[in-house]
């Protein structure tokens, strides 16, 4: 069983960048596709970003095109999420997820089995 903890998250000002990372244990996340979701105060859990498992291709919500940059590093077994030009609207707990060994990426929560305890991001304006 694979366990993910993300790290990263902080309170930084409308226009800064921050880098999470989600670090796993327990099995390699080297067949698995990965994935950021986030959930704002009183909102639903929502898509951010995912990658397949090759790291071929990745995909993005359209709020955060162009700003979010998902990555992994299988050697270290970690995936990434690079923000830039943070918005106020980005504040929200991110969550880091896989999916199914080989499975293929998807927005839906309900395809990822496995998430993290979330990291923290607020952005002030």
């Amino acid at each position: 069983q694979v366990q993910l903890v993300e790290s990263g998250g902080g309170l930084v000002q409308a226009g800064d960048s921050l880098k999470l990372s989600c670090a796993a244990s327990g099995r390699t996340i080297s067949t698995y596709p990965m994935a950021w979701f986030r959930q704002a105060p009183g909102k639903e859990r929502e898509f951010v970003a995912a990658i397949t498992w090759g790291g071929s291709r990745t995909y993005y919500a359209d709020s955060v095109k162009g700003r979010f940059t998902i990555s992994r590093d299988n050697a270290k077994n970690t995936a990434y999420l690079q923000m830039n030009s943070l918005r106020p609207e980005d504040t929200a707990l991110y969550y880091c997820a896989t999916g199914r060994a080989y499975g293929g990426s998807s927005v839906h929560a309900s395809d990822y089995g496995t998430w993290g305890q979330g990291t923290r991001i607020t952005v002030s304006s």
